[in-house]
Order: C-alpha cells, then sequence, then structure tokens
C-alpha cells in the first residue's frame, strides 16, 4: 500500500489521463501524498489541461478548485512581489538575476505550474551587496533581529545574505552572489552564470540561461539536507529539460558541457540518474553517458535518495526512510562545510540549542 499510494501520485503527475478507475480510497491517499509534497497545484494543472477534471469524484473536485485557485493568486503575488524589488533596486542600475520559482513564473515558464511560492530569491554581483542590502532596507525589508553567530555565518561563509523580510508584507527575499555557499568545494564562479544570464523582455529582471538554470537546479536539490519539497524538485528539472529540449535541439549536448564547466556535472549526473528511477523521465541515452555512468558511490546513494523523493507522510514513511532523510541532512552539512569548519559550527549551534532551552527551563 505504502509503494502503490506514492505511485499513483507519479503516475497521475505523468500521465493525468490515468485518473480513470482510481477509487475514492486511492483519491484520499493521492491528495494526502500531493499535499504534503506541495504539489496539489500541480497535480490540478495538469488535470484541468488534459480536460478530465470534470470527471473527477464529486469529493475530490473541490480539492483540486482550491488548488488552482491558490496558485493561480500566488503566482500574481510572487509577480506583484518582483516589481517591489525591482522599484527598491532600480536607481542601482545592475544586473538582478531571478532564482528558482521566482524566475518560472516571470519566464512563464511549464515549471510554474502549480507552484506555491514561499520567498522570491535573486542573483546579484557581490560587490554590489552593501548597495543592495542598503536599497532593500529602505525600501521595508530587514534582516530583522538575527543572531550575532548568525548573522556573521550567512556574511562569511555562505552565498547570501541573512533572508530580508518585509516590515509590512512579511514577504522574504533571499539575496544571493552565487548559488553555492564559499565554504563548498564546488561553488563556480558566480560572473560566469550573470554574464551568461538571459534579459526578460519587458522587464528589468534576466533569469540564467536555460543549461544554468537546470544546472542550479540539479544543484540546489542535492546539495540540500532536506528534501522536504524534492520530488516537486525532481519534476521542476523534468519540466524544465522537457522545455529546453524542444526549443533548442543541441540542448542536450550543451546541458552536459556547461555542467562540465562550471564544475558541477556530478549533481546532473545525479538529477538524471532519478530523473529516470523516480519519473521515468526519458533522459537521452547519450546525455546519460556524456554525464558519466552511475559508480558504485551512485548506486550507494540510491538506498538514501530514492526512499529520500518520497513524501514525508505515514502512507510513504518507514523506519528506513526516516534514516535515510538523517543522513541526507548530515550529507547536505558535510557538502557546504569542510568538516573542522562544520564540526565547529554544529557544535556552537548544539550548545546554544541546549543553553536557551535550559534558559526557559530554569525561568
Amino acid at each position: 500500500m505504502k509503494v502503490t499510494c506514492f505511485h499513483l501520485l507519479i503516475q497521475l503527475l505523468n500521465a493525468p489521463e490515468r485518473e480513470v478507475g482510481l477509487s475514492l480510497a486511492d483519491w484520499d491517499r493521492v491528495l494526502r501524498l500531493a499535499r504534503r509534497s506541495n504539489l496539489m497545484g500541480r497535480l490540478a494543472e495538469s488535470l484541468e489541461a488534459c480536460s478530465v477534471r470534470e470527471r473527477l469524484p464529486a469529493q475530490v473536485q473541490p480539492h483540486m478548485a482550491a488548488a488552482l485557485a491558490l496558485s493561480a493568486h500566488q503566482s500574481q503575488a510572487i509577480i506583484w512581489e518582483a516589481r517591489h524589488i525591482a522599484a527598491a533596486l532600480a536607481p542601482l542600475n545592475t544586473r538582478v538575476v531571478l532564482l528558482k520559482g521566482a524566475a518560472y513564473a516571470a519566464a512563464k515558464l511549464k515549471a510554474a505550474r502549480g507552484r506555491l511560492y514561499g520567498d522570491v530569491d535573486i542573483l546579484v554581483p557581490e560587490p554590489q551587496l552593501p548597495e543592495v542590502e542598503a536599497a532593500m532596507m529602505l525600501h521595508g525589508w530587514t534582516a530583522g533581529h538575527i543572531d550575532p553567530y548568525d548573522d556573521r555565518y550567512y556574511r562569511r561563509w555562505m552565498h547570501e545574505l541573512p533572508p530580508m523580510v518585509h516590515l509590512k508584507r512579511g514577504t522574504v527575499v533571499d539575496v544571493h552572489h552565487n548559488i553555492l555557499p564559499r565554504t563548498a568545494r564546488n561553488a563556480p564562479l558566480a560572473e560566469r552564470l550573470l554574464q551568461a544570464a538571459v534579459a526578460l523582455p519587458d522587464s528589468p529582471f534576466a533569469v540564467l540561461a536555460p543549461c544554468d538554470m537546470v544546472v542550479h537546479s540539479a544543484t540546489h536539490l542535492f546539495h540540500e539536507g532536506e528534501l522536504g519539497n524534492g520530488l516537486r524538485d525532481l519534476l521542476d528539472l523534468a519540466d524544465l529539460m522537457t522545455e529546453f529540449s524542444m526549443r533548442d535541439p543541441a540542448f542536450w549536448p550543451a546541458l552536459t558541457t556547461r555542467a562540465r564547466e562550471l564544475g558541477l556535472l556530478w549533481p546532473l549526473r545525479l538529477a538524471f540518474r532519478y530523473l529516470v528511477q523516480v519519473l521515468d523521465f526519458p533522459v537521452p541515452p547519450e546525455a546519460l553517458v556524456d554525464a558519466g555512468a552511475g559508480s558504485m558511490a551512485d548506486r550507494l546513494r540510491d538506498m538514501l535518495y530514492l526512499p529520500g523523493f518520497r513524501p514525508d507522510h505515514p502512507l510513504c514513511a518507514s523506519p528506513a526512510t526516516a534514516i535515510a532523510k538523517s543522513l541526507l541532512y548530515l550529507r547536505g552539512h558535510m557538502l557546504r562545510m569542510p568538516p573542522g569548519l562544520l564540526l565547529a559550527h554544529l557544535g556552537r549551534k548544539g550548545w546554544m540549542h541546549l543553553y536557551k532551552s535550559s534558559s526557559r527551563t530554569a525561568v
């Protein structure tokens, strides 16, 4: 049962016309998993595109209608928020690149279908970070009462400023100067990404070039220690690759070449591997060969990622899933920092957590 309902969700996302014949019990399980995976909007959009929503059971239709309404509202909200960011940064005359979900929405990509948004991510040249931060603060965004250690952690080691929250709207903007932390072993040169970025028509923003967008998505997914949105991110990659390869016949060889240039071929190789294994996505054989055959280490990672991509829900969860997710969390931290720095950082955070907990208990 646990495996079946997960595969039902994958089947519906890949081929919505297969909804025929699902029982109400099946729908109940699928909707629970879709909601936990932040894929309700994506599922509703897929069913709508195939014109099968009217055939759904009466009990299911309100869930799909609500998901469509929410995703449409959030799509409008993310574009509206981007306009405020553009107004704040306009006097600086600097290139501002939208990343991830905001980029998909602004560029009207298929990966934006049914998406829910938590924040807006932007990429700016590192030398202009102080000016960008000051401009954002003048327009109501602030890092708030952040712990001095956390503030130093972001500014000294990470690839972004501390998250900036708008004082009135509560919206969050992550200001990046690279796509990986300074301490990561394979952080690319951000200048390469910025130089290749593509300006959006009738917009002050740019987005990453198609190959860079895919490489960034794969890098973000496989550097993350938490896979709460892992299945959604894997579907994003499938959407991006499908759309870009339809636009450009040379996309696949260009993609692996670009990943190699950026020193980020390994996350692309893992993306290919799990697109095939989890989503049955048709990655061209020549792209698989170009990215490199799966090593023994990749096969060992299957024991972590295959359960890790399943939604964190009792219908899919098991003791093995919990262990896999814990090890992925540790792996994510190890990719961000060298061992000595990681031990010092985790030791500091652990001590502060115990100190604050004991302080509250004493009071």
